[in-house]
Formats: C-alpha cells, sequence, structure tokens
C-alpha cells in the first residue's frame, strides 16, 4: 500500500542557471494543481514537498491535503507564517474509487507518482506485494489522470489532452540491471532488471510508455540512483547502520561488502525532479545520478568515522546513544564505536554488484547536475538522525522489529 499527497501551490523552485552551470534559485513559479503519490517516508518524496514550503523556497498561499495509508508520523510542515492546509487519512494508491474522487475534487495539473515498495530485501520476501503496488497502483494513477485529463479526440482517434498537463514517474538505475568494474548506465541501455523489485519497476516504466504511445499521455519519467538523507526509512542500510550504531548493535554487510553503489543526497534529485516535471520533454527518461561510487564497506566505515567524529567534536550527541559506555573519568565513552562493530553475513540473493549513472542528458538538455558531494551529504544525512530521534523510533516500532529479525537475525 502507498500513499497519495495532493497540493495545491505556487512555489519557487530551483531553476538551472546555465550558464554558470550549476542549479539556483530564481523567481520561477511552479504555479497550478498537483498530486504527489508516495510510499510512506520516503525519503525522495517527502524531500520534494517539503521544497515547497522551506529552505530557499517560498510558498504562496494554497492547499496541500495530505493522504496517507498508515497511522504512524510522516513529514512535518511548517506552519508558521505558511497557509498549508494539512489532512491525514488511510488509503491505497491501488483504491479506483479514491484516485478518482481527488481528480475529482482537485484539478490536477501533473502527477507525480514517488510511490513504491521499494526494499529489494521485502521483495525477495514478499514479490506479490511489489507487482500489486509497483504495477497496478502507476496504472491506476495513469487510468485516473487519463479519465480526468482527456478533451475529446482527434482526426486519427487519439486523445486529445488537457493543456498544461504531466504524468511523472520516479524510477530507478535498478532497471537497468548490474554493471561490470567500467561503464556507466545511459538512458539506452537496455532495461535488464534481476530482483523482484526491479522488475516491478521495469514493468511500471514501460506501462508509462505505453501510455504515452498509445494514448500521446504527456509523461516523463527519471531514474535515479541511490538516495540518502533526511527522513530515510531505517531498512536502508545508512539509517540502518546509524540505528545500530546508536543501539551498540553489530553492523550486517552483505557479502564481501564490494558491492558498488552511485549516492546521490536527496536535495539534489529532488531539484532534478522539479526540473524534469516543468521543462523536460514529453516522453522522455533522464537518468540522475550522483558521480558518489562507493562500496556499501566504504559506506559503512565512512558513516562510523563521522559518528565517532561528530560525538568528539559535539559531546551532546552521545546522549542520543540508547548503548552507553561509562569512561573512567564518569564520560560517556565512545571508543567502541569504529570498525570492529563490522559483521560480514551471508549475501542478499541475486545481488547486483554494480549501479553507476551516466547523468550528461539532464545535464546538457536543463543544466542539473549534483551538488552535494557524499563527504557533505553524509554529514548532513546523520546530523539529521541524531537531531530526529523521536521520528526514528516512532517507525521503527511493532512490526519493523520482527522485519528486522527475520532478515538479519539468522545470518
Amino acid at each position: 500500500m502507498c500513499s497519495m499527497e495532493v497540493g495545491r501551490s505556487i512555489h519557487r523552485v530551483d531553476a538551472p542557471d546555465k550558464a554558470a552551470g550549476r542549479a539556483r534559485y530564481t523567481d520561477d513559479f511552479f504555479e497550478g494543481e498537483m498530486l504527489v503519490a508516495k510510499i510512506l517516508h520516503s525519503t525522495i518524496a517527502n524531500g520534494w514537498v517539503k521544497s515547497m514550503d522551506i529552505s530557499q523556497a517560498v510558498a504562496i498561499p494554497g492547499v496541500v491535503k495530505v493522504v496517507t495509508c498508515f497511522d504512524v508520523p510522516d513529514i512535518q510542515f511548517p506552519t508558521a507564517g505558511h497557509p498549508w492546509s494539512v489532512e491525514k487519512a488511510h488509503q491505497d494508491i491501488c483504491d479506483r474509487k479514491l484516485a478518482d474522487e481527488l481528480f475529482a475534487t482537485y484539478k490536477f495539473d501533473y502527477v507525480v507518482n514517488f510511490a513504491a515498495e521499494s526494499h529489494v530485501d521485502r521483495s525477495i520476501e514478499n514479490p506479490q506485494l511489489f507487482l500489486i503496488t509497483n504495477i497496478l497502483g502507476t496504472q491506476n494513477l495513469l487510468d485516473a489522470a487519463r479519465r480526468a485529463w482527456v478533451t475529446g479526440k482527434d482526426e486519427q482517434g487519439y486523445p486529445l489532452w488537457r493543456k498544461g498537463v504531466r504524468y511523472h514517474q520516479v524510477s530507478t538505475d535498478e532497471v537497468y540491471g548490474s554493471l561490470g568494474a567500467e561503464g556507466y548506465f545511459t538512458e539506452q541501455t537496455p532495461l535488464c532488471p534481476h530482483s523482484p523489485y526491479s522488475a516491478s519497476k521495469t514493468s511500471a516504466d514501460l506501462v508509462v510508455m505505453a501510455y504515452h504511445d498509445t494514448y500521446h499521455m504527456p509523461v516523463s519519467i527519471t531514474r535515479c540512483s541511490n538516495n540518502y538523507g533526511p527522513y530515510h526509512f531505517p531498512e536502508k542500510l545508512i539509517p540502518l547502520i546509524i540505528k545500530n550504531i546508536l543501539e551498540g548493535k553489530k553492523l550486517p554487510v552483505y557479502g564481501d561488502g564490494s558491492n558498488v553503489r552511485d549516492w546521490l543526497y536527496v536535495e539534489d534529485h529532488c531539484k532534478a525532479i522539479d526540473l524534469v516535471v516543468r521543462e523536460g520533454k514529453e516522453g522522455e527518461v533522464y537518468n540522475v545520478g550522483g558521480h558518489n561510487e562507493k562500496t556499501n564497506l566504504e559506506i559503512v566505515r565512512l558513516t562510523i568515522a563521522t559518528i565517532r567524529r561528530l560525538m568528539e567534536e559535539q559531546p551532546r550527541y552521545r546522549e542520543v546513544l540508547k548503548y552507553k559506555v561509562e569512561a573512567s573519568d564518569g564520560s560517556i565513552d565512545i571508543s567502541w564505536i569504529n570498525n570492529d562493530l563490522i559483521t560480514f553475513v551471508k549475501d542478499r540473493l541475486g545481488h547486483d554488484q554494480r549501479y553507476a549513472i551516466d547523468p550528461s542528458k539532464i545535464t546538457r538538455a536543463l543544466g542539473w547536475y549534483p551538488e552535494t558531494s557524499f563527504e557533505v551529504g553524509i554529514v548532513k544525512t546523520i546530523e539529521w538522525d541524531l537531531d530526529h530521534q523521536d521520528w526514528v523510533e516512532q517507525v521503527t516500532s511493532g512490526d519493523y522489529q520482527h522485519y528486522y529479525e527475520r532478515m538479519y537475525g539468522h545470518r
């Protein structure tokens, strides 16, 4: 089950400064009504929705209705000085009646579909859930948009679309399969998924493009590398490592830790999505990568070192530790936060060796490129996590604990 966020807004967004070769904030405005479909606690979707209203983005009077499917804490919208209206309900992205009701209530100009079951381990455990959510959920949104946006037919029988509408699908580099030691995924790389998760996302991408070819539906797709940042759910590598360190637990690393991923800071990804939705060409796919290739073992070691350094430089963070060791002088000892915490576990089934994206198309066409190095982004991510332990604790209670034991307890 995934959730949908509905918003009407006019807000300042990140636009490209092509002369400078980098992104900057301008007085361009994203105007209209939009539906943002998102899985609860999605790092990407939360970052993109929040970008409407905070940091260097400026909100203009509008309404945001948040529709979620689980009764757990989600993104917190700032309200001081901003006329946001936030509501919560429990709904499913596959619910046709709900989708039609939303399109009838709000005259959406854009649908941005972040919604996906996305953890590969979970897809190995329960493939059907991924097929239902990621494929049929996508198809349900496409059909709801088609019913709402089509205004008639042309002479050849193709649908005529309301002016200015766009359906955007947020996808993943995993649809391309696995790379060897060299090379990069481009938009022309053949689709070759290896897990139930990536197969479901590949299928969704093909359905989106089929609607473009069959109905001339105005669509676009972005395929991103691994995201990290605020609101990252703790089943994923980086927040899982942070959580385990704070609890004094071993840090599980699949296989020998040599699998390579390209890491993209969530704010950089959000800026890319903004640009593609507003300025991208209909029917096109854009790869969005971070130029931050690292092995899983490198990620774990850097996370350990960063937490240790932050706690040395800012002793207040030691209070966040659930597992506390008292030093001889009575202070909280952190000498145990080191690489000895790493434990290698049985490898994931069908584990892809390497992902790496070539984002040159979106750079050439729209002026986007990743601004955040991993060394900077990981510090921002860890600081956010340490400062928001109340959120982490709420989302990792109950079922999450049982899931963790099933996935890692026997390895």
